[in-house]
């Protein structure tokens, strides 16, 4: 149990993927904590209960802790910042920086922020940035700040960057392998260490200087990403030498100093942070003089590998128009709702230019899919997909695909071919079974 010296009335801007998690697992360990949204919509359905995405465990946490009364939810930073007499001690700014037309990251969100609460704010306030930002984001926050700041109330600009995975980000944040505060003050520091006190009984926190903090998780997501092109291009060179690519990853991956975490491959890497913080980190390393090549290779290799599903389609089928293609999965991995940047988007795309009618199913993401992915038949099962098709593709590697009834799926297809984009499952069960079956890199 926190005691009540210990407890921080904190305020939370933004209540998407990151900002509900990290707010409602604030609550979780103690904390009291306002999440504002200027989105009205968003925030009356959190009210009643309803959340606006998906992450394993996050609702019982909400209504858990609101029930509590440690947890709630307001339509402004004025009123986030003195809620029901409670003045927020530490400001977490966690939203939206979607990326521009040439790469760089949108800030204007973020700038919004710091000038709400530069007029609101009554007392020193701790700005702590956990949007993925690029280096020198809280420089530009300090600056508008003090620009807007008329009663010249004292302040502090932090950066704590996330390293949440969608799916598994409550367990992330409540058991993270580090906490990464850039600080510019021992007294934000202070803050920061009282914020994440829990933690520290059992996780590494690092504090550093700002910018170091601010180009932790650009260097962080791009160096994963790195390494999962990596490994498809290694299962690209497998296929036409025969090797096998699960052999050659549990080789490299234990190398302690390589390990075996990215190291499957698939289809290419997608959502919110690893296309958006490669680019951004990439531009961002040219703004300041550097051409940072190997990012740009490790995006053009992730943009080949979507279409190697696409390839092995039109190998089995020869011509795809008017022939059905059922997709398992939509959702970039498994887990969540999420289709930003889905590797599922651009296969569609491209198997819709070639003519091809496409059924999918995702167990949780679909009605995220049809804001983005239009012209194709959603199904209510995995069966419905499959049924009549001309080929099926493993796109999400869900637990619920992993156990099918494939003697069942046998009988609905009108051709037994199954294309494995994720390798998820055992090649020669498969073929024994009767199945025309590929995957990447493995003979």
């Amino acid at each position: 149990m926190m005691k009540n010296s210990d407890k921080v009335n904190i305020c939370m801007v933004g209540t998407g993927y990151v900002g509900l998690v990290s707010g409602t697992c604030l609550a979780e360990i103690g904390h009291r904590v306002v999440c504002v949204d200027s989105d009205e919509k968003k925030i009356n359905l959190l009210k009643k209960g309803i959340m606006p995405i998906y992450e394993e465990g996050l609702k019982a946490l909400v209504h858990k802790n609101v029930k509590k009364k440690k947890l709630f939810f307001a339509k402004s930073i004025k009123e986030g910042l003195h809620h029901k007499g409670h003045r927020a001690e530490a400001v977490f700014i966690a939203v939206g920086t979607p990326p521009r037309p040439d790469g760089s990251a949108d800030l204007s969100a973020i700038e919004k922020v710091a000038e709400e609460v530069s007029i609101n704010m009554s007392d020193y306030t701790v700005i702590i940035e956990k949007s993925t930002v690029p280096v020198e984001t809280c420089h530009r926050i300090e600056k508008t700040m003090t620009r807007f700041n008329k009663k010249h109330i004292p302040f502090d600009v932090t950066s704590n960057p996330e390293f949440l995975r969608e799916g598994s980000a409550v367990s992330d944040f409540l058991n993270p392998d580090r906490v990464v505060a850039g600080v510019p003050s021992k007294q934000a520091e202070f803050l920061f260490k009282k914020i994440y006190k829990p933690m520290m009984k059992h996780s590494q926190v690092i504090i550093t200087d700002v910018k170091s903090a601010e180009l932790i998780k650009h260097a962080s997501n791009s160096f994963l990403a790195t390494k999962i092109s990596f490994i498809n291009a290694v299962a690209n060179v497998c296929e036409k030498t025969g090797a096998n690519i699960d052999d050659v990853a549990k080789g490299m991956g234990s190398d302690k100093r390589i390990g075996a975490s990215f190291l499957n491959a698939g289809i290419g890497f997608g959502g919110f942070c690893f296309p958006k913080d490669l680019e951004a980190f990439y531009w961002l390393s040219s703004q300041k003089g550097y051409d940072f090549k190997l990012l740009k290779n490790v995006q053009d290799i992730n943009e080949d590998q979507k279409m190697w599903i696409v390839k092995k389609i039109e190998d089995e089928l020869w011509n795809l128009k008017g022939k059905t293609v059922a997709l398992l999965g939509l959702a970039f991995k498994p887990n969540t709702d999420d289709m930003r940047f889905a590797p599922s988007i651009d296969i569609v795309k491209a198997l819709k230019k070639l003519g091809a009618k496409i059924k999918a199913y995702d167990p949780i993401s679909m009605s995220n899919a049809k804001e983005v992915i239009k012209g194709i038949e959603y199904t209510k099962n995995p069966y419905q997909c499959v049924k009549n098709a001309d080929c099926v593709c493993l796109i999400t590697e869900w637990d619920e695909f992993k156990k099918l009834d494939f003697k069942k799926v046998l009988t609905l297809v009108k051709h037994p071919i199954l294309i494995d984009g994720r390798n998820l499952y055992n090649a020669a069960k498969m073929r024994k079974m009767g199945f025309t079956y590929k995957s990447l890199g493995r003979p």
